[in-house]
């Protein structure tokens, strides 16, 4: 049922055209009228009279720093579609809509609009950068917002949410002190990802790992020859290690060799490692713990020292010698030449393939830094709640607590979690939500709180100053769930979390997904949805994937406006199931706007020949019908089923197939032609064709409104029904 009080505006309102006035064809501009009839009476909201289980999504929050893409096409579609068809059936249906400021992402985008305008992020003051920023993010965020209501997403626009508004900011910081406090959130100084050319830490995930074939450089350390791509490393090697079972060394184990160098003679002790691969190359390898993350672990367990020997910008600083100020890989040449005078280099293995990591936005070689950041324990169970972040997310996916609609992503998933590492949560940017930690100066103690501090709670001294770090934007978003529904609006919280379902890219699975149940569970003591629908990505016609070097980039607004909104939407979930990747075309939204085509001319035909039918029950006409009206109304029986159990197991092709199958080849091209004579001849069987007519169109278009909002929408105002159609009774 509706709620009461939107009843005289729904029909005084909304419905506003007589069978007569239905145009010769649907004019796409007719769907900004259409939208902003459904938002104005409010039926986006949830019905909270209704006493049904309720249906809640929490939309994926699109990134205020540009335009929609095809990917948001297919979740604002694959999303609506869900939203409207339990809408139908009755049910408290919310769907709430968000902005995400997306942190290193907005800011990279940021930064390329300032070249382009002569300018440098580091020539700025940080409150003039965040300022230039967060205007340039809100006025992509009411771009973005209308770009959503042109795809028809019926999302309840009153409850919209933003990263940054101050309630939500709150709630992280609460969020951070409870895992700080719980001993999970600490601060460290151990080696993270770092970018040279944005000058931050990034995560795990934000690395990309590619295949290079680079030359093996062969070095001689005293007696010793050891293998290396990175010989401008070597000026902070503390160790050279051996496997403990390889014979081949075992009388150099604990020994210290006297080699020579480049800057001179020095010594450096040899150590036994199980981390050392006695196959590659000859079986030594440098210890170089501030530059790689192995060989830290490696120096922690021999007690090694730790001696950086590249600065932030990727240039090799003083203690280099001669070497300081030239950039990584201009000094590779230089130390390469100088050693092969000097007769240090053995051989070289000119094409050696391994895999490096890259700054998955710029490409930028990752150069590992020990620095002091703030991290997340994943496995470490809190000492004040005695909770786990990792393990208990585990468990709610192992038993099924959490289900996914796609099997595979679940072993995928699974697969992650149980070999996730500590996550570094801070990062040196300006745009975000700069972390609330504050050092005092005098004793050098840290300060977590919610509020600024008055005062250092160890030495009372007020000379204190907060961390500029901010958080990884996935720290923030990862509290997405219950962080909007516990701000948004009163009683939201109780009545729609845990949510029923989280769409969204499998290429965030482990960015979002994995880490708002790690959050979810930790922080409110629930899952935070109860299934998981993931789509693939959009590919073009020949599968490829979209770049706009390839110039095969689909703009879907641009789609929208020459084919219309139902065509793009039909397009994207047409022959393809949950979870595939989407192949689109050109010719592929023509077909669908043909599509649409057809289904506005058979329901314009079809509201022409019912002008003076009168609605009879299936009983009065029962006798009448014929051998043909009894088999499409079987078939219309049939095709309910089939989009009904589609829709509810997520598997949104077959009912799209379903319901345009049915409709072209059974309706149009069968049971119109075969109703077309009886109705012309005035034959007995009039009224059963008619009723047949009214019957197989009205169903049509309720099982089709989910997927083409605004073409079915705008045909139902043609009929004399009560109620528009996004609020009507989904066909049993």
């Amino acid at each position: 049922m509706v709620p009461p009080e939107r009843a005289p505006r729904q029909r005084g309102f909304f419905i506003r055209r007589s069978m007569k006035e239905l145009a010769t064809k649907f004019d796409f501009k007719d769907q900004a009228n259409i939208y902003k009839e459904w938002e104005d009476c409010g039926f986006f909201k949830p019905n909270t009279d209704s006493i049904k289980k309720p249906f809640s999504i929490i939309m994926p929050p699109p990134n205020a720093n540009g335009s929609l893409h095809a990917g948001h096409a297919v979740f604002v579609t694959l999303e609506d579609i869900m939203i409207r068809y339990h809408r139908m059936l009755g049910e408290p249906t919310l769907w709430l809509p968000g902005a995400d400021h997306a942190g290193f992402e907005t800011q990279v985008v940021f930064e390329k609009k300032l070249e382009k305008e002569g300018r440098n992020r580091f020539e700025m003051s940080r409150e003039e950068l965040y300022r230039e920023t967060l205007a340039f993010t809100l006025k992509n965020k009411v771009n973005t917002e209308n770009q959503l209501r042109e795809l028809g997403a019926s999302c309840d626009w009153s409850r919209e949410k933003f990263t940054l508004d101050p309630d939500i900011i709150a709630i992280v910081y609460d969020t951070f002190k409870k895992l700080y406090d719980d001993g999970l959130a600490y601060r460290d100084v151990r080696p993270v990802n770092w970018c040279t050319k944005h000058q931050t830490s990034l995560s795990d995930l934000e690395v990309k790992f590619e295949e290079q074939a680079d030359p093996l450089y062969y070095i001689k350390y005293g007696p010793l020859t050891l293998a290396t791509v990175r010989p401008e490393t070597k000026f902070g090697d503390t160790a050279v290690a051996v496997h403990p079972d390889d014979k081949r060394y075992s009388s150099y184990v604990g020994k210290e060799l006297e080699i020579d160098t480049l800057l001179g003679k020095a010594k450096i002790m040899v150590i036994a490692d199980k981390h050392v691969d006695p196959k590659f190359g000859t079986g030594v390898v440098k210890i170089t713990p501030a530059h790689d993350p192995n060989d830290f672990e490696v120096a922690k367990r021999h007690n090694l020292e730790i001696k950086e020997v590249f600065d932030q910008f990727g240039k090799l600083n003083e203690k280099t010698g001669p070497y300081a100020g030239m950039k990584i890989r201009d000094a590779r040449t230089k130390i390469v030449d100088d050693m092969k005078a000097a007769g240090l280099i053995e051989k070289i293995d000119e094409k050696y393939t391994h895999t490096i990591g890259k700054c998955y936005k710029c490409g930028t070689v990752i150069e590992p830094r020990v620095i002091p950041q703030w991290f997340l324990a994943v496995d470490k169970k809190g000492t004040l709640t005695g909770k786990s972040l990792a393990p208990e997310a585990i468990k709610a996916v192992r038993d099924n607590v959490i289900t996914f609609a796609t099997p595979k992503f679940r072993k995928i998933y699974l697969h992650w979690m149980n070999n996730i590492r500590d996550w570094n949560i801070s990062r040196q940017i300006v745009w975000g939500i700069q972390i609330p930690a504050w050092f005092c100066a005098d004793c050098g103690e840290i300060t977590v709180a919610t509020k600024t501090p008055e005062k250092c709670s160890k030495c009372k001294s007020t000379n204190l100053h907060q961390d500029p770090d901010v958080f990884d934007t996935w720290f923030s978003s990862g509290q997405w769930p219950y962080a909007t529904l516990q701000t948004a609006e009163k009683g939201d919280f109780e009545r729609f979390y845990p949510t029923s379902v989280m769409e969204t890219a499998w290429d965030i699975l482990f960015f979002w997904v994995a880490r708002m149940i790690m959050l979810g569970i930790y922080t409110t003591g629930k899952i935070p949805f109860h299934n998981i629908v993931i789509h693939g990505l959009v590919r073009d016609k020949d599968k490829k994937k979209m770049s706009k070097s390839k110039g095969n980039v689909i703009d879907p607004l641009g789609i929208v406006e020459e084919y219309g909104a139902d065509a793009l939407r039909m397009a994207l979930v047409f022959g393809t199931g949950v979870g595939n990747d989407t192949a689109i075309s050109e010719e592929k939204f023509r077909g669908f706007r043909n599509f649409s085509t057809k289904v506005w001319n058979a329901s314009r035909f079809t509201i022409m020949n019912l002008q003076d039918y009168k609605s009879v029950s299936r009983e009065t006409i029962e006798k009448s019908l014929t051998k043909e009206d009894r088999w499409i109304l079987s078939e219309l029986e049939k095709t309910v089923k089939s989009v009904t159990k589609s829709l509810e197991t997520y598997r949104f092709h077959h009912a799209a197939e379903s319901i345009y199958e049915f409709f072209w080849h059974k309706f149009c091209d069968k049971c119109i032609e075969d109703t077309k004579v009886r109705i012309r001849k005035g034959a007995e069987s009039k009224l059963a064709a008619q009723y047949t007519l009214d019957v197989v169109l009205k169903t049509s278009l309720k099982l089709l409104h989910p997927f083409m909002p605004f073409v079915t929408e705008a045909i139902w105002t043609g009929l004399e029904e009560k109620e528009p159609l996004i609020i009507s009774e989904w066909p049993k």
